[in-house]
């Protein structure tokens, strides 16, 4: 038998905010969303990439040389770039090659045991805190095999699982890991469906679907909504989510709401992939907007609290 491999980008050790206790993240390659306000742009896309910070460049053409399929150039003026039109296959002969770390070639492909490994590492962390395993992303629902294969290997293992998704999948997707999910962190990112479409990329029928069918079927949910000054703050928004979730307000798997302010901590790779970065200005939420909408939702007695990394 064939074991399943999924394309990762990252596991952190030692997360406090993604679920119960101290948790072991392991981020998932590609996303079906194009969400203005990213902090993992490198988690878009389900290929290697490059990272190239330029402020530590110093043109020497080490990586040009070791490339094998013309990722990395110089240009007429001798400075190194990185090509838009190839694609990465993953060597990291660039990333050994450079003597000043400018280079970091994002993406893996592990087995479910390899990952596994580094899960059982912290056992003890788990056992003490509450803990356990968290899978985000990009999407961790892009790779439905390989996740549900993860979290039943976990869940086999004793080890608390939780996942982080936008709910962007097919019902038959979310019925295939439902079963092995300790508890859905379920972003909900705008409820006007055409606004909603404008900042991601998509509609929210379908994600809105997948919610309420896992309320339903009485699986564990909280709520997470990612909020950004002039896009989804306002009183209409904020009481749209509220009647959405009121006739579930009482039930047990209903876990309450965490808001996310908007921050910049991923500002800088969107320059290191070659993008720009979408957002113009600053929707950061001032402490007053965040009691405000905090407050507005507590007077419906629903839990929620304020989550700032």
């Amino acid at each position: 038998m064939i074991e399943r491999k999924a394309h990762i980008f990252n596991i952190q050790k030692y997360n406090m905010y993604d679920g119960p206790g101290v948790r072991t993240l392991v981020f998932f390659k590609g996303c079906p969303l194009r969400c203005e306000w990213c902090s993992n742009p490198e988690g878009q896309l389900r290929r290697f990439q490059v990272l190239f910070k330029q402020n530590q460049c110093v043109n020497c053409g080490a990586c040009v040389e070791v490339c094998p399929v013309d990722v990395h150039r110089m240009n007429p003026a001798g400075q190194h770039i990185v090509a838009q039109d190839v694609e990465c296959v993953g060597c990291r002969k660039c990333e050994k090659a450079c003597p000043e770390s400018a280079l970091a070639v994002v993406g893996e492909v592990q087995s479910i045991s390899e990952i596994l490994e580094v899960i059982e590492e912290d056992r003890p962390f788990y056992e003490t805190s509450g803990g356990g395993v968290t899978l985000g992303g990009g999407e961790v629902l892009a790779q439905p095999d390989a996740a549900a294969s993860l979290l039943q290997a976990c869940r086999q293992r004793g080890i608390n699982t939780a996942i982080e998704t936008c709910g962007y999948a097919r019902p038959e997707t979310i019925e295939k890991v439902a079963d092995y999910v300790d508890l859905f962190l379920y972003d909900v990112k705008h409820m006007n469906s055409d606004r909603h479409h404008e900042i991601t990329g998509v509609r929210n029928e379908m994600i809105l679907e997948n919610l309420k069918w896992l309320l339903e079927n009485r699986y564990n949910v909280k709520i997470r909504m990612p909020l950004l000054k002039g896009v989804n703050d306002g009183e209409t928004e904020i009481l749209q989510l509220v009647e959405f979730l009121k006739p579930y307000q009482d039930l047990k798997n209903f876990k309450g709401v965490d808001l996310l302010p908007y921050h910049k901590m991923g500002v800088n790779k969107y320059a290191q992939l070659g993008w720009e970065y979408p957002i113009e200005g600053d929707p950061k939420l001032s402490d007053a907007d965040l009691e405000r909408i905090e407050q507005g939702i507590k007077k419906y007695n629903f839990p929620v609290s304020v989550v700032r990394h």
